[in-house]
């Protein structure tokens, strides 16, 4: 199954990924980055699924989100009749919960139910006993419970069950995870837990602020970053899968489901611009709370509740999507040392109390800390925004954010009148964007225009450097980022869209082999870039040629494949949604973030 194939439920501590064809391939219980019960989207049906579909061929088969809402229907189509399949995560405080409800539309269908339970990402298979008229499935730390309105057996260890529906019948089916050693959940009605999670985000999603064009769009992405954010602390994952694949068949497959650093300001932005300050506030706390401790220790990413171990390892049993292995649980990455973390992590202080997030009285103390670590530490080599897997260089946006964060600390001492070395900060700010000029723009390209290269004294493009004029580290119209957009057009650009950087030549890049699809952030930003240099009609049509990517449910990954023409990447993608909303706002709202974020900066 493709990965637009699927939609997302979730219940903002974890979601679950549902098919076309009525399966729950995905889900990990309690929260975003726990083992999978069902992980058939990285293995086989021997991983774990649970699937409600009719017996006969499918002839149609329509899917939509209630509106403004994570509730999703399913209308299949058979010979025999037509059923809806409604699926729901209800928003509570306690366990995670899925409710799937069986309607009849018209004539008679006959259905069949599959349930195969698989902790630890599909290689333990629990014990399944009957209990009080519903399945008790128990394997070390972790319990399942199920009900069903219709008889269940067992066949080589997965549930099944066979029932009709007729036009008019309604059958709900529910399945809650408990700790082991704690009493389960008792069962609910299936139609009022529908209802009230409807209501719940039918409610939650009436504070947007947003009106424009591709409404629905971006209200849609609104809410996937909404089911991304563990609520319990207010992190947002990246993305709700692990180990989905850039290139089908290769090796860059990543574990996302965790909190970068670097997503802080967009998200921050998205949230704020839309009218949801509190979820705004409570990232804010949540980035306060991860990064403190010695700035030299300063992760680029951490777990749901600010968690620093993340290790990697590699799942043997799971034969990958599409074969694409390894299957990588945890993320190695998040050991390396990142300089452009340390601008997104002032910038998103800075600007949430620009925005009148009430500041926390340790915050400015912090970034005292990180900016004297910074003093000598923008001068190293890192591994740069893309988390190459080879050498530390010299990378040109690292630099750039690098200045953001000196930066946004002067302009914080004299905006707020906070205490703080300014003229020794402005000083570096300045020393950094002149060694910037100097070391990472190159007019001596081979030939090729002459541009900001990927690190200094290489000769390869970076679309991050997109980001120069968005953070205000140069005038979107100089010459140099002018000639820096037009190279990328002619050697980024793929089809009307932007890769990150020039992937599969050489490991020399990256450390990697193999290739990748074009990067749907990235060409968000080459949009806002035309948004800024008075290229409105380009901006809007790259922007339409994105937004057309989304799939029938308004859902993105991360990358696209422009050969198979399919989406690639981990989904859905917290990076890609917020750069639409922010892209969005840019184009169709009232002074988006590309006008704002400079004029504050």
């Amino acid at each position: 199954m493709l990965i637009e194939d699927y939609a997302v439920i979730g219940d903002t501590h974890t979601v679950a990924l549902v098919g076309r064809d009525g399966s729950i391939d995905w889900l990990c219980v309690p929260r975003f980055d726990s083992d999978a019960c069902f992980a058939k989207l990285l293995g086989d049906e021997s991983n774990g699924y649970w699937k409600i579909a009719p017996k006969a061929k499918i002839l149609r088969s329509e899917r939509r989100y209630r509106p403004d809402t994570l509730v999703l229907e399913t209308e299949i189509e058979t010979d025999g009749g037509v059923v809806r399949l409604v699926d729901c995560m209800p928003l509570r405080e306690n366990h995670p919960e899925v409710v799937r409800l069986v309607e009849g539309v018209s004539g008679r269908v006959d259905m069949r139910l599959e349930l195969a339970l698989r902790f630890d990402y599909g290689s333990i298979r629990p014990w399944v006993r009957r209990l009080d008229g519903m399945l008790s499935a128990v394997a070390g730390p972790s319990a399942v419970r199920f009900w069903s309105p219709v008889p269940t057996h067992g066949e080589n260890f997965v549930t099944v069950a066979e029932f009709s529906v007729v036009e008019g019948m309604q059958l709900s089916f529910m399945l809650a995870w408990h700790p082991s050693n704690e009493p389960g959940p008792r069962p609910i009605d299936g139609r009022f837990i529908v209802e009230d999670t409807e209501r719940w985000w039918t409610e939650w999603s009436s504070a947007c602020q947003y009106q424009g064009e591709h409404e629905e769009l971006v209200k849609r992405s609104l809410c996937t970053l909404k089911a991304l954010t563990y609520a319990p602390t207010g992190g947002i994952v990246a993305a709700g899968t692990s180990s989905l694949p850039e290139t089908i068949g290769g090796v860059r497959n990543w574990d996302y489901r965790y909190c970068w650093l670097r997503d802080a300001t967009f998200s921050l932005y998205a949230l704020m611009i839309a009218g949801f300050r509190s979820e705004a506030a409570a990232w804010r706390d949540w980035l306060l709370r991860a990064v403190a401790g010695d700035p030299a220790e300063l992760q680029i990413m951490y777990g749901p509740a600010g968690e620093r171990r993340l290790d990697e390892w590699e799942v043997p049993w799971l034969n990958g999507y599409e074969g694409s292995k390894p299957v990588r649980i945890g993320n190695a990455a998040a050991e390396q040392f990142q300089l452009d973390v340390y601008g997104e992590v002032t910038d998103a202080l800075y600007q949430s109390r620009i925005s009148g997030i009430e500041p926390e009285q340790e915050a400015w103390r912090l970034q005292i800390a990180l900016g004297e670590f910074l003093e000598e530490a923008w001068k190293l080599p890192d591994e740069g925004i893309w988390e190459v897997r080879g050498p530390r260089r010299h990378f040109v946006h690292s630099k750039v954010m690098a200045w953001v964060a000196f930066d946004r600390a002067v302009k914080s001492i004299d905006r707020f009148g906070v205490d703080g070395p300014r003229e020794r900060w402005a000083s570096i700010r300045d020393e950094i964007q002149q060694e910037v000029f100097a070391k990472g723009f190159s007019d001596q390209r081979q030939g090729k225009r002459p541009a900001f290269t990927q690190f200094y004294g290489g000769q390869g493009l970076d679309a991050a450097i997109l980001m120069a004029p968005l953070v205000g580290f140069m005038a979107a119209d100089d010459p140099r980022m002018l000639s820096t957009v037009a190279a990328i057009e002619d050697e980024l650009m793929q089809d009307g869209f932007v890769m990150r950087y020039e992937t599969g030549a050489s490991e020399e890049v990256d450390g990697l082999t193999g290739r990748e699809g074009v990067f749907l952030p990235c060409s968000f930003w080459l949009a806002d870039n035309y948004c800024l240099t008075g290229r409105r009609e380009e901006a809007v049509a790259l922007f339409e040629r994105l937004a057309s990517l989304a799939n029938d449910v308004g859902l993105f990954s991360e990358e696209y494949d422009l050969v198979q023409r399919r989406q690639i990447g981990n989904f859905p993608q917290a990076f890609t949604h917020v750069s639409l909303v922010n892209s969005a706002f840019n184009l169709f709202g009232h002074a988006g973030p590309v006008h704002q974020r400079r004029t504050q900066s």
